[in-house]
């Protein structure tokens, strides 16, 4: 699989239907995620939390590119903020997040992952920031 098709594939059959189970068919076991999450099992946690905060959380894929052994994917996702978020209640409302990874492939596999995301703009619209 190229690096390309592995991030496709991460999100589209592994993390929107939720099969977490397969994650280390992506994931190597040496991953770094953005947040220095470690190996298939740190990147689940981190998608856990936002599964549990958005339940109807599912990954719009809008840009998909490479270079050599790095891939970039802009993606948005829109959802109810139905489940505890960083120890903020559920609100009901919804909220609406785009972000952009970048991930580097070795062996077939993802090794290390970057993201920038709007997280204020987030807690802004689930009303638990305000300015």
């Amino acid at each position: 699989m190229t690096p390309s098709e592995l991030v496709k594939c991460l999100y589209e059959d592994c993390l929107n239907p939720r099969l977490l189970e397969r994650l280390p068919e992506y994931l190597s076991e040496g991953f770094v995620g953005a947040g220095g999450e470690q190996g298939p099992q740190g990147f689940r946690q981190t998608v856990e939390r936002m599964i549990t905060a958005f339940p109807g959380l599912r990954f719009e894929l809008e840009d998909l590119f490479a270079a050599g052994d790095r891939v970039c994917v802009r993606w948005r996702f829109e959802a109810a903020h139905l489940g505890p978020l960083s120890g903020i209640a559920p609100t009901g409302k919804t909220a609406v997040q785009q972000g952009i990874a970048i991930y580097q492939a070795q062996d077939g596999k993802l090794t290390r992952a970057w993201l920038q995301v709007d997280r204020l703009g987030v807690l802004q619209q689930i009303g638990a920031v305000t300015l």
